[in-house]
Formats: C-alpha cells, sequence, structure tokens
C-alpha cells in the first residue's frame, strides 16, 4: 500500500511515497480503509521533530493524526464494530499513519462517523473535537454556569467548542472576525466580541477560564481578564511543569519542562490563575459524546477548497505551514 513516511525529523517539511505491507491487526484492533485524512498543523511539529519531547517516534514513520475510512477487517475482541462501518479517529499518540491506504488502530480510538458527515468533513472534526472536549472537561474541569473565553475562536476550533461549552451549560464568549459572528452565535456562544472593533481585554473581566488560541503574545492579555482561582488553558503557548506531570513524564523530563513554562507558571501565579497546556489524545467514547452534539447541532466543519490526492502531500503540508487555508486541508486517500 502507498504510505507518507519521513525518515528522520527536519526543518524542511518535506515526506516520502513509498510502498509499505498492509498492517496486521492484533486481537483489540480493526483495520481501517483510509477514505480522507486531514492535515494539521501537528504533522509539521511531527516532522520537524518540534513535539518530540511529548512523543518521540521511530524512524521511518508514517505521519498523520486523523482520518475518516471505513472498517475492513475486525479483531477478534472487538465487538463494536463491524466490516463495513464507517468511522472517524484520531489516531493514538503512539500509533498515528492516517496518511496512508490502510491504518491499523485500536477500536477504543475509533467511532461511527456522524450521520450529518460525510467522509470529507467527518476528517476535520476528531482533533478539534477532542481537544475541545478534553480541555473543557479534563483540564479546565468546568461546571455549568461558569464562562469561558475562547479568543480568536472564530475558526474550526471555535465551531467544535461552542456548542460542546454549551451543552456542558457554560457560558461562552468568543472574540473573532465579523464574518463568523452569526454562525458562532448560533452554536451557541453567548457574546461575541469582534476584533476589528474591540479589544476583549478592555471589555471582559472575571471570567472563569480562558481557552488560548492565539499564543504566547496574548498571555498577558488573557490572564488579565481571569478572576483569581481561574484557569488559563492555551492550544498553542507551550508545555509546563504541571503538564509534564499529569502525563507521567520522567523526572527529568519534568524538569525540562518546569523550566520551558516556568515564565508562564510565573506570570499565571501573580494573577491567582493556574496555567495549562493539552496535547490532545485518541478516545473513542469522547467520540461517541462528540458525535451527539455534532449531529444534534448539524456541525459541519469548513473545509478548504483545493484538493489534495496522497501524490500531493507536500503542497497540501505547505499550505498548512505556509499558507492560508480556508478550513481544514484534506488529502482524499481512496474513492
Amino acid at each position: 500500500m502507498k504510505a507518507v513516511q519521513i525518515k528522520k525529523y527536519s526543518k524542511k517539511i518535506e515526506a516520502q511515497i513509498v510502498e509499505i505491507p498492509i498492517p496486521e491487526i492484533s486481537d483489540h484492533e480493526v483495520l481501517v480503509k483510509v477514505k480522507v485524512a486531514a492535515v494539521n498543523h501537528l504533522e509539521i511539529l511531527n516532522i520537524t521533530g518540534s513535539v518530540k519531547l511529548i512523543q518521540d517516534y521511530e524512524m521511518p514513520l508514517t505521519i498523520g493524526n486523523e482520518l475518516t475510512g471505513v472498517v475492513s477487517e475486525v479483531g477478534k475482541l472487538v465487538s463494536q464494530f463491524k466490516k463495513g462501518d464507517a468511522i472517524y479517529t484520531r489516531l493514538p499518540l503512539d500509533k498515528i499513519g492516517a496518511f496512508a491506504e490502510y491504518v491499523a488502530v485500536d477500536a477504543k480510538a475509533i467511532w461511527h462517523l456522524p450521520k450529518n458527515l460525510d467522509f470529507v468533513t467527518g476528517a476535520a472534526a476528531p482533533l478539534t473535537g477532542l481537544t475541545a472536549y478534553q480541555g473543557l472537561h479534563e483540564e479546565l474541569n468546568a461546571k455549568a454556569g461558569q464562562t469561558v473565553f475562547i479568543p480568536g475562536g472564530s475558526g474550526s476550533f471555535g465551531q467544535m467548542a461552542v456548542p460542546i461549552a454549551k451543552a456542558m451549560g457554560l457560558k461562552v464568549i468568543v472574540s473573532g472576525n465579523p464574518s463568523s459572528r452569526e454562525q458562532i452565535l448560533a452554536a451557541g456562544a453567548t457574546q461575541y466580541i469582534d476584533y476589528t472593533k474591540e479589544n476583549y481585554w478592555e471589555i471582559l473581566k472575571g471570567v472563569d477560564f480562558v481557552i488560548d488560541t492565539l499564543g504566547a503574545a496574548e498571555f498577558d492579555r488573557e490572564l488579565s481578564i481571569i478572576k483569581p482561582g481561574g484557569r488559563l488553558l492555551s492550544l498553542r503557548t507551550g508545555t509546563n511543569k504541571q503538564f509534564a506531570k499529569d502525563h507521567g513524564f520522567p523526572k527529568w523530563k519534568q524538569l525540562l519542562f518546569a523550566l520551558a513554562g516556568a515564565k508562564f507558571d510565573r506570570k499565571a501565579k501573580k494573577h491567582g490563575v493556574e496555567y495549562r497546556f493539552i496535547f490532545v489524545r485518541s478516545d473513542g467514547s469522547q467520540l461517541e459524546e462528540i458525535s451527539k452534539i455534532i449531529e444534534e447541532n448539524n456541525i459541519i466543519p469548513a473545509i478548504d477548497s483545493t484538493e489534495f490526492t496522497l501524490n500531493q502531500v507536500n503542497e497540501a503540508l505547505r499550505l498548512v505551514a505556509s499558507g492560508h487555508p480556508k478550513g481544514k486541508v484534506v488529502i482524499k486517500v481512496s474513492d
């Protein structure tokens, strides 16, 4: 089968198309014929080795983290899925490889494709859906009645996070571009701040949580609006000591992460706020819950109009790395 691999970590954003055997499955896995794979910024981080302290891989590595596909073979101990089922998944961290014609994946990491999504739109849902779900439930431990603010939340993350937060009974405030205002309000946001006209840090104060999608440059402004005892969760700024402890990393790695995040932890502590960082993992049972929200709210992720095949993987990677895609970039692997 065709697969897209890297032979070593490299600053050059490039991968090779190779022929490798179709993987064998274990008793608790399914073999999935990949239909569509999504291209994320995470692929760039995997290629460059930027996240190797979190997850280091043996080489050569088949890349790609999320996909849709059809179950073509089922392990002996798998009961929830059968041959022919349409599924979607964020692959397990230690066994990625969505950019291939087939993938062997633990049945606990997949779920049935939501009824309102096709293979293309479905490929854009698991990573952002799980990030929002794990961020709100686990990292923030958010409760009904609390307030969460998502700066830069008018993109694909906000599209998922807003209805998930609403389903939890949270008050959701989003800042973003004016063109997404109606869509985000319809998804359940209680307030929308047009960043071209207003500065959120001049309007908001005393929110319980901020989910940062913008990175370190916004850190101080985000902290300034959080009430003491609140939390700031970043998808971009970087790891810290708490992240290393939560993931059970060895002491030497905890020390490295503590040093890397010391500046952010120090600033957060000064405000009486806890800083968290998330690196999303696979979870089929959470995808089951996310699927219900996707179907109930008819969430259809935005897809960039540029079509790519497996042979054009490097063009797709370059678009994600340096372009301005209008929605999730996807690769059509098979018909």
